[in-house]
């Protein structure tokens, strides 16, 4: 197992290195937090809540969860990397190791508005360094059928795609990226239903031509996965609108014709 760990490592910590901060500020429309009680209305004295943050405002503990991550795997890559300048094989292997256990960790998108790219993104020139990322994350995507080989894949995948938006926005591989992603957040190795159905959203808002099923996907997630049948009728309207595969607009017909009846 070791062996076979070896290669996929490196590839996956090459993917990581370069690991930048949120890519969203605060939105404006957040709580302000009281001045009278700089922990938050919602934290009394002695609450442990740190100052200047609240309850009614995360999205600063969302912030220093990110950035203890990216700094936490960043000083496991920096001790591997001492390991093996120094030969020691032993300790090179227990990096390794906790590397491997912390890429299977789940990590959750708490906001999504540090996670999902804007909507206004235009991916229209062809990058060669993203072409190759996203070609070595299809490499991966959706190999091995069971247990650990194939959520480590799906982990593999996931870096290189979010490597991807993160260093090529302008790129016309954005759209793919965005539709790769959600079917990796929709699958079981995360079952994370409201991220995959942002990142569905993001593929026809950064391409409106895309040949994707997204709109269809994400309108199935909030139907199906969260209960939100308003936004779920509202994207099957916009399938019978908006797509021409016949298929697409028969599904969503039927669909809203059944939750306009109740069922």
């Amino acid at each position: 197992m070791a062996q076979r760990w070896k290669a996929p490592v490196l590839v996956l910590l090459a993917a990581t290195m370069a690991v930048t901060p949120p890519r969203a500020q605060s939105p404006s429309n957040n709580p302000p937090v009281n001045s009278a009680n700089p922990a938050g209305s919602g934290a009394p004295a002695g609450s442990g809540i740190p100052a200047g943050l609240g309850r009614t405002n995360d999205i600063e503990y969302v912030e220093r969860v990110l950035i203890a991550r990216r700094d936490y795997q960043k000083a496991l890559e920096n001790l591997r990397l001492y390991y093996i300048q120094a030969g020691d094989l032993e300790r090179t292997k227990w990096a390794e190791d906790e590397l491997r256990q912390y890429h299977r960790i789940p990590k959750y998108a708490y906001r999504l508005e540090l996670d999902v790219p804007p909507p206004n993104l235009s991916g229209n020139v062809n990058v060669t360094e993203a072409n190759k990322l996203f070609t070595r994350a299809m490499q991966y995507k959706d190999k091995g059928m069971w247990g650990n080989e194939y959520i480590d894949n799906q982990r593999r995948a996931e870096i290189l795609f979010q490597e991807l938006l993160t260093k090529y926005p302008q790129s016309d591989k954005i759209s793919d990226t965005a539709y790769q992603l959600g079917d990796i957040y929709e699958s079981k190795a995360y079952k994370h239903y409201r991220r995959a159905a942002q990142y569905y959203e993001r593929c026809y808002q950064w391409n409106p031509k895309t040949q994707h099923e997204a709109r269809l996907r994400a309108a199935r997630i909030y139907d199906k996965q969260i209960n939100e049948r308003a936004r779920a009728i509202e994207l099957y309207r916009e399938v019978t609108t908006h797509e021409t595969d016949p298929r697409r607009i028969q599904e969503a017909t039927r669909r809203l014709t059944e939750l306009s009846n109740g069922r």
